[in-house]
């Protein structure tokens, strides 16, 4: 027969169970066990590293064969890292140098002539960079200054050469007479 809820929690009230006095000390030093857990043993990490601290070492104080490695062009110096102003210069130029190059547009006819200052450009590019190689390796001087300057005054001075035979060849050739009395 089924039984009424309220009789069900009246039992359960009588029967509850009642905690001691020392219940909240009890869970206080229990939860205080569970805050500080047990401190594990990293000794095999500290055999690990100090492995990884010889091998570093012997990697870096063992002699090596002296092979000539190539430069990174990261680490060569310009002109620009000499001085702000010299920084100035070579932005200056390359903006220019580049503004030109990029204006630059190739047809067949104008082929041959382009390719020609184009091979000239190369040239001057190719000695620039031995210039700034020379100033990473040596020492920064007046006579190497003035020469990266120059390389980049002549390939600017190139490429205006460039574009005023290129317009040259756009404009068609008039003859005109003059006929003086």
């Amino acid at each position: 027969m089924p039984r009424d809820i309220r009789e069900i929690l009246n039992e359960e009230q009588s029967n509850s169970l009642k905690l001691s006095n020392d219940h909240r000390k009890k869970f206080d030093e229990r939860l205080a066990e569970l805050d500080h857990p047990k401190r594990k043993n990293y000794q095999f990490l500290k055999i690990a590293a100090s492995i990884i601290i010889i091998l570093s070492l012997g990697y870096f104080f063992v002699p090596k064969n002296t092979i000539e490695q190539p430069v990174d062009d990261t680490k060569i110096v310009n002109i620009g890292n000499v001085s702000p102003e010299m920084k100035q210069i070579e932005n200056y130029y390359l903006t220019a140098i580049n503004y030109e190059m990029a204006s630059i547009e190739q047809t067949p006819e104008n082929k041959d002539i382009l390719d020609a200052y184009l091979k000239k450009i190369a040239e001057l590019t190719s000695q620039y960079k031995q210039l700034s190689l020379d100033l990473t390796e040596k020492e920064i001087n007046e006579k190497t200054i003035n020469a990266l300057i120059d390389n980049l005054q002549l390939r600017l001075q190139i490429l205006l050469e460039l574009r005023d035979t290129l317009n040259e060849m756009k404009t068609p050739k008039t003859i005109t007479n003059e006929i003086t009395i």
